[in-house]
């Protein structure tokens, strides 16, 4: 009982930083100069074409992320890269804040809701690094939560497995026995 709520928890989870990725990398996408833009404001000493690589394959990674998580298709490996990616993001939103950089954190687009226009101090408060930042440490734990709950079902499988095979060679010893017994002729006394 408590197992299936965890692997329905898991699940929902699962798909929800699918989808999460799945915006993430369309609003990149679809303003590549803007993320761009987003990149060099958070003022790190990196070479120009390096940011520019970041800013053209950033979003791919978060969309195949995204769309394995929803897919539940390499579930294992689109984890790791989205945990790895999570870490990546945590240390520069968190040195941005820590700087006291007051720039966006370059995330997601909430201007498709129109919020931009009726709540636009809600809007900088979302997109605030500030915010960036814990939300990437729930987001993060999130991702340990999942891939130790897989990791513990595949060790729970292993041990189930590992059992059922010590059972059946006992079995085969003892029916190999068993025929080796029939097949000597008896001594007549």
């Amino acid at each position: 009982m408590m197992k299936s709520r965890i692997q329905k928890v898991s699940g929902i989870l699962r798909c929800l930083l699918g989808l999460l990725f799945l915006w993430a990398s369309a609003s990149k996408l679809a303003n590549p100069l803007e993320f761009l833009a987003s990149i060099y404001a958070y003022q790190v000493p990196f070479p120009e074409p390096l940011m520019k690589l970041v800013a053209i394959g950033l979003p791919w990674a978060e969309l195949m992320c995204g769309l394995l998580l929803l897919a539940n298709l390499w579930a294992d490996s689109a984890l790791v890269a989205a945990t790895g990616l999570l870490v990546v993001f945590l240390l520069f939103t968190g040195q941005a804040w820590i700087r006291g950089l007051n720039i966006s954190c370059g995330c997601f687009n909430l201007s498709i809701f129109g919020i931009s226009e009726t709540n636009p101090n809600l809007v900088k408060f979302v997109e605030s690094v500030g915010f960036a930042f814990f939300r990437n440490i729930v987001l993060a734990s999130i991702c340990f939560f999942l891939l130790r709950s897989r990791w513990v079902d595949l060790k729970a499988a292993a041990s189930l497995q590992q059992a059922a095979a010590s059972l059946q060679q006992p079995a085969l010893k003892r029916s190999k026995g068993l025929a080796v017994a029939q097949r000597e002729p008896t001594r007549l006394r």
